[in-house]
């Protein structure tokens, strides 16, 4: 890590009372070894216990209208107000699993030109079977430092934040900020580190309708991302077959297939209608601009 550490964690906020004490508990219990730390709660809006709760744990509070926000732009915000000279930032409905999260997390930071790290995520006992599948592909077992390619989480990650100053994330995107900042830092030489002991529950209480927003959303940045995917709607079939297929094995074998098998379903189908509609939208619009643009009129 690098030396003279100081830390700023940065929460974005939206009625996250449900889990935002329990986080900011946890924040409190780390086991720093004396490195000064600070929390901003950057929220757009809550309504519900949330500011109550930030100001409760003299967490600094920063505002940003509803119809201002963005995944990017918030963090940005929170960044700004920032002190540290590394940048953590955690989902207000995420909750470290232990006192090291922290120092796991930002360690690897300087050390072999790793400039951006992320952490495990797993779900509980509430999560949803196929969310808890999910976390496991992308969030394995075993520590990357540094990985190869660019993924990353903004629900559990740490930047330097030199760094962050120069590049900042992208304030258009619908999602996915994360990633793209990653796929800039390691087109400039920079390396991306996953550290799996960093790991903390990520708890989504999502509608169905939420989760098929969500993974819209966030097609509709990867295609500004990764512009050479496309998805069909031969390969949505496909998918959400392959993933409920897979996820109703791995239920069956824990004899849960009764009690999880709709919500199996429902979550998979929900999943890759969203990833299809984003891609399929994103590919409509970029056909108006192509239009717009080179035909005669």
């Amino acid at each position: 890590m690098i030396p003279n550490a100081s830390i700023s964690i940065v929460i974005r906020t939206y009625n996250e009372e449900k889990y935002l004490a329990d986080l900011l508990r946890q924040i409190g219990n780390q086991d720093t070894q004396g490195i000064k730390h600070e929390t901003i709660v950057v929220d757009s809006g809550s309504k519900d216990r949330t500011l109550q709760i930030a100001h409760e744990f003299n967490c600094k509070v920063v505002h940003i209208q509803k119809d201002q926000f963005s995944f990017g732009r918030s963090l940005n915000v929170g960044c700004s107000e920032a002190s540290g000279n590394i940048l953590v930032f955690i989902s207000g409905h995420c909750i470290p699993l232990n006192r090291e999260w922290l120092q796991s997390l930002v360690a690897p930071l300087g050390n072999d030109d790793i400039a951006y790290t992320y952490g495990g995520q797993i779900g509980n006992e509430n999560s949803k079977f196929s969310e808890c599948q999910i976390f496991s592909k992308y969030f394995p077992a075993q520590s990357k430092l540094p990985q190869e390619g660019f993924f990353c989480s903004n629900a559990n990650a740490a930047i330097l934040r030199d760094v962050w100053k120069q590049y900042l994330f992208d304030e258009d995107l619908t999602g996915l900020e994360d990633m793209h900042l990653a796929k800039r830092l390691v087109g400039q030489r920079m390396k991306i580190g996953y550290v799996s002991e960093a790991c903390v529950y990520h708890l989504h209480n999502e509608t169905w309708f939420q989760i098929k927003r969500r993974f819209e959303r966030e097609a509709i940045a990867l295609q500004y991302i990764m512009p050479e995917i496309h998805v069909s709607f031969v390969d949505f079939i496909r998918y959400a077959s392959s993933a409920i297929a897979l996820d109703v094995r791995a239920v069956a074998s824990n004899r849960m297939l009764l009690t999880r098998g709709k919500e199996i379903f429902l979550c998979r189908l929900m999943q890759f209608w969203g990833v299809y509609c984003g891609n399929h939208f994103h590919r409509k619009l970029s056909k108006k601009r192509k239009e717009a643009y080179f035909y005669p009129r």
